[in-house]
């Protein structure tokens, strides 16, 4: 069956859903949400079938969040039960960086016709892509509301001859991927719930998230078989307060957060490589003491978390790599200090003594059965009661929550001493590697390879293995391994309270993935902006082609 690609549609479809605000963690998300209900509950299919237009909540949500799901079933070969799934995100982040522009944010071809008008005052590239005509700019319209019209022009082709179709498309329009993808991981159990239901034979997922340049000059265009992973590495860290007047009787813990962060921010040893595609070096996220007023006494504690990028390596191996940097910074740290104490002394004519002071470092799990070991059952039930009150807090996230409870556990323990504790701040990304081990990753690899070989078109198409930014393609599988699941299980407080992830489901998709997008610059700038000949021709035909080869024999 041939699919019509109608450019026209795809950027009508685009510029409606960018002209709906709807910025991450508000209740906007859900004005785009009804959006694209209508716009399926408007085709002939969904009139006959609206049991196939599923409405997802996500549970608990402060701002009454859902995502849709549609299932369009071909009826050529009803017993054909192969089925594509493909989701885009339909939340974006704020609007603050547009200045006096903030109104038009949401207006495509009014904000290009002002930011024209105002080009000399751009950047030149920004001025460069001005001038050739090919651009369109606005909050969204890049990541990623032309995606999800590829997906919806492509749905609505294939409605219109659905006796000619064989085969089903899952297409699941999911919020808050720009926050905490709270919407993609209440989507996962509904997708293994479908497929049990009605026996799809799951093939693959596609995401139709954006694709930019790699580096200044690259003139290639992207398809990516397989997707990143994202862990945070923390660290609670427990030094010695003291008066500042008496600086060599305490430790310092920011002092140890800094070593840390020396030996881990934008280290390449610690990036994964696989197939010479190279993960980003780990970067920090937050860094801070936890003193909470002004005075002369030095801090006892401070935590830090970094951004930890993952090709191959599982949440066990890099707690064990985090737990190996912490001892080798305490060590370094407690040698430096000796260093100047001992020079301190001699300073002074004084006699020259080690201070008292040890490395240790252990992870929240060690702690915690520390902890227990003193206390008992008693303290689960402590721990409990803190937990239901911190969960009615509103204004305590997923990464407030962790930290909570290793720093009450922590003040719990008789052991004062100084420490380094190592966990996992929420959330957590599984990478996926497509290798072509299975029918299925083969399958993927070569309905890609077919669609950018047979694709005819200007631009020079590269596929590679990982989708290099965190997306919410991560939980269409999740690591088997026992050991690397309960590293993260036993070391990410909160998990299955404050946050929660459907892994066992993950496990069960365990779903190959591939990203095609459309193309534009600037994500989360105000100069955000998508490239119309690409986007609205080529990348609809990639898609096309590699969901047709799915469902297909090729």
């Amino acid at each position: 069956m041939n699919i019509e690609i109608n450019p026209e549609r795809i950027e009508e479809l685009a510029i409606m859903l960018t002209r709906q605000r709807s910025i991450t963690e508000t209740v906007e998300e859900q004005l785009v949400t009804e959006k694209v209900t209508h716009f399926f509950k408007d085709m002939k299919y969904y009139k006959e079938h609206p049991e196939d237009l599923i409405t997802v909540p996500v549970p608990n949500d402060p701002w009454g969040r859902k995502s849709v799901i549609s299932v369009l079933r071909g009826k050529k070969a009803a017993e054909h039960k192969k089925t594509v799934i493909l989701i885009g995100h339909t939340d974006t982040v704020g609007i603050s960086d547009y200045g006096d522009l903030k109104e038009l944010a949401h207006l495509p071809y009014e904000l290009t016709a002002k930011l024209t008008e105002r080009k000399e005052q751009l950047p030149l590239d920004v001025q460069a892509d001005i001038e050739t005509g090919q651009y369109l700019f606005g909050r969204g319209i890049f990541d990623m509301k032309a995606g999800n019209a590829i997906i919806m022009s492509m749905m609505e082709e294939i409605e219109k001859n659905l006796d000619e179709f064989a085969g089903n498309i899952i297409y699941c329009a999911v919020c808050d991927e720009e926050a905490n993808s709270a919407g993609m991981r209440s989507c996962v159990p509904k997708l293994v719930e479908l497929r049990e239901k009605n026996q799809f034979d799951y093939t693959a997922l596609i995401n139709t998230d954006y694709m930019t340049s790699e580096y200044p000059g690259d003139q290639y265009k992207y398809v990516y078989v397989g997707t990143v992973g994202k862990l945070m590495p923390s660290f609670y860290v427990v030094g010695k307060e003291t008066h500042v007047g008496e600086a060599f009787k305490g430790l310092d813990p920011n002092q140890l957060v800094a070593e840390l962060t020396r030996r881990i921010n934008l280290n390449t040893d610690l990036c994964d490589i696989v197939e010479g595609e190279v993960t980003l070096p780990p970067m920090s996220l937050k860094q801070q003491d936890l003193k909470p007023e002004y005075s002369v006494q030095t801090a006892k504690t401070a935590h830090a978390f970094y951004n930890f990028a993952t090709h191959y390596s599982t949440p066990d191996k890099v707690l064990e790599k985090m737990q190996g940097i912490a001892m080798e910074a305490f060590e370094a740290v407690l040698e430096a200090v000796n260093e100047q104490y001992k020079k301190y002394s001699e300073l002074n004519g004084r006699t020259i003594e080690t201070l008292p002071f040890a490395a240790k470092v252990m992870t929240y799990r060690e702690l915690y059965d520390a902890v227990r070991s003193e206390n008992g059952p008693e303290l689960d039930e402590q721990l409990e009661l803190l937990r239901q009150r911190w969960l009615l807090d509103e204004t305590i996230d997923d990464r407030d929550y962790a930290l909570k409870e290793v720093e009450w556990l922590q003040m719990m323990w008789t052991n004062q001493a100084p420490v380094i504790i190592t966990y996992f701040t929420p959330p957590y990304y599984p990478h996926i590697y497509v290798e072509g081990k299975s029918q299925q990753e083969q399958k993927l690899l070569k309905a890609v390879e077919d669609a950018v070989n047979t694709t005819e078109t200007d631009y020079q198409l590269v596929y590679k293995k990982f989708f290099p930014y965190i997306s919410d393609l991560s939980y269409a599988a999740a690591p088997k391994e026992m050991d690397a699941v309960d590293a993260l299980k036993q070391n990410m407080p909160g998990f299955g309270v404050k946050y929660s992830l459907p892994l066992e489901d993950m496990q069960q998709l365990q779903l190959p993935v591939v990203d095609i997008g459309p193309f534009g610059k600037d994500s989360h700038k105000f100069t955000e902006r998508l490239e119309k000949n690409y986007s609205f021709n080529v990348a609809p035909v990639l898609v096309q082609k590699t969901v047709m080869n799915l469902l297909g024999d090729l």
